[in-house]
């Protein structure tokens, strides 16, 4: 996983609630086990029409908010089923930040397990917010500092301690396993020594 430590984008602003992750990512896409392969087929319903070209009023097709790595949404955003194909779409598509009121909790924590950081702020800073993503101006994201910056304004965010060091040192769960493995070894290894019975040659 990529560590995130700062980031700065014009922002792509979705206003809309309740964003479920069958519009993130509809059913039929989630065949795969892979993480990649998924960003082109993101928002898949509201980016296409039915002959599959692209609709060039969508956000996401229009230059340059086709290469944000920040998306501002409305409240709820995530909501729906616990498919992890939602953030592998918004990571593959180049997304790394999600900024929104409120998150389902499922969609929340699968953003940490794989290398995006979803801040939570109050909406009247959204609104400020959504004002340099129509003006096409950078943000900036600071994950040390809990800082988002824009213009000369600052807005802190507050995140878990925890989550917050696996974003900053690039750690999903398998990684986190990994960083214990001689403590690992050396249980099997003293298991292995008083029950011998269990394991086979």
């Amino acid at each position: 996983m990529q560590k995130f430590n700062k980031l700065k984008s014009i922002p792509a602003y979705l206003p809309i609630v309740n964003i479920d992750t069958d519009m993130i990512i509809p059913k039929q896409f989630l065949k795969t086990i892979k993480r990649t392969g998924l960003g082109k087929n993101l928002f898949f319903e509201m980016r296409y029409d039915e002959q599959g070209k692209e609709i060039d009023d969508f956000i996401l097709n229009k230059i340059p908010y086709n290469k944000s790595k920040i998306l501002i949404a409305g409240k709820n955003f995530g909501c729906g089923s616990s498919r992890e194909h939602a953030p592998w779409a918004l990571l593959d598509f180049g997304i790394t930040c999600v900024i929104s009121s409120s998150y389902a909790d499922i969609f929340y924590s699968n953003c940490f397990k794989n290398g995006i950081l979803p801040i939570i702020l109050q909406e009247e800073k959204i609104k400020e917010l959504s004002e340099y993503a129509n003006r096409k101006e950078d943000i900036s994201i600071d994950l040390n500092e809990e800082k988002v910056i824009y213009g000369n304004n600052v807005i802190k965010f507050e995140i878990d301690p925890f989550k917050k060091k696996c974003l900053l040192e690039g750690l999903d769960d398998i990684a986190l396993s990994l960083k214990k493995s001689e403590k690992i070894e050396k249980f099997e290894k003293n298991l292995k020594q008083q029950k011998p019975w269990i394991f086979y040659d």
